[in-house]
């Protein structure tokens, strides 16, 4: 028995033991009666491998508890309390229509958490998905100019790949993750229409239950899918879209919301982060607003968490360079831990 036939007969019992939708298996199958030889193959062969490797029927089980879920909100972001009831508003009504059973039918509204740099759109996206014990896959779209991108090139092409929306799915192992379109405002300009038509596709329920994917060739349901957008705002993004879209303001940080922010949440998390201990690093209380304003007005929080992580990284450097602690930021060594 050759190489090419025995690779052949291999395949034949993946797909058989890959509980595959019917008409996948038989598409499949269809492919081996002239496989080609050589290159041609190869890409049979990741393509196949790649189909079998989708979560067909696979779904993540929802936990919805309201509770839980405003545990783990208040637990990773401070203030942002109309944000928060928003969120816990969307779940109960996931837990309502999960009660009447018919949850797999209820298409939940696209939330778009639209604010500066550094509010937290990114990070409360995680605290959905954390909350409903879904995996979440992020695609950025900060640059995007191929429409290939979300829509998968033809396997005519020698460069042929699937979407990244269909390589999520596979990454994720289920039918219905969290799927984060992270600054969908900011995709480049040349192709904005073409990107905003499949954004489109993606979103509308009507239409996500048979995506056209031009790598797998066959449609494919992303209506289990949870899809969660943000942007800096709205202005670039088309009509179409928006209408959509559910879309939730996220608040300005005051600099005493900010304070609060850096000492309770950032602060530990970058220590951790260093590998250093609770004991061995403090903060005189009039520190803060010199670390909230290194370069002036700032309303997210991305700027003060980079400042964390900067003295930090040097209290670790002085801790393994043999210096006793602890350590204490104050007026007259700010200078050594942060811009040096």
């Amino acid at each position: 028995m050759d190489s090419a036939h025995s690779t052949i007969e291999e395949l034949k019992i993946k797909i058989s033991q890959a509980s595959l939708p019917k008409d996948v298996e038989e598409k499949l199958l269809n492919l081996l009666y002239f496989p080609g030889t050589g290159t041609e193959l190869e890409k049979l062969v990741a393509y196949i491998n790649f189909v079998i490797g989708l979560p067909f029927g696979k779904y993540s089980e929802d936990i919805l508890d309201l509770n839980r879920a405003k545990q783990i909100l208040d637990s990773h972001h401070y203030g942002l309390q109309s944000v928060k009831d928003r969120i816990l508003e969307y779940l109960s009504v996931l837990i309502l229509h999960k009660q009447k059973g018919n949850l797999s039918s209820f298409h939940a509204p696209i939330l778009a958490f639209i604010g500066l740099v550094g509010t937290g759109k990114t990070s409360i996206s995680y605290s959905i998905a954390e909350s409903l014990g879904r995996p979440i896959m992020r695609i950025p779209f900060g640059g995007l100019g191929d429409p290939a991108s979300l829509r998968g090139q033809s396997r005519a092409r020698a460069d042929a790949e699937p979407s990244q929306i269909i390589k999520a799915i596979r990454q994720s192992k289920v039918g219905n993750p969290v799927i984060l379109l992270d600054e969908i405002d900011r995709v480049a300009e040349e192709h904005r229409t073409d990107l905003m038509g499949v954004l489109v596709e993606l979103l509308d329920p009507a239409q996500n239950q048979a995506f056209a994917d031009h790598y797998l060739d066959f449609p494919y349901d992303l209506s289990q899918v949870l899809f969660i957008t943000t942007a800096n705002n709205t202005t670039n993004i088309a009509t179409a879209v928006l209408d959509r879209l559910e879309p939730i303001q996220m608040p300005i940080f005051s600099d005493e919301e900010k304070a609060t922010i850096g000492r309770d949440y950032l602060l530990p998390k970058a220590m951790e982060e260093a590998g250093i201990e609770k004991s061995m690093l403090s903060f005189d209380q009039s520190m803060w607003s010199q670390i909230i304003r290194p370069l002036g007005y700032d309303g997210g929080i991305r700027s003060l968490e980079r400042s964390l992580q900067e003295i930090c990284r040097k209290v670790a450097r002085k801790i393994v360079e043999g210096e006793i602690g602890p350590f204490k930021i104050s007026q007259d060594n700010l200078g050594e831990y942060l811009g040096g």
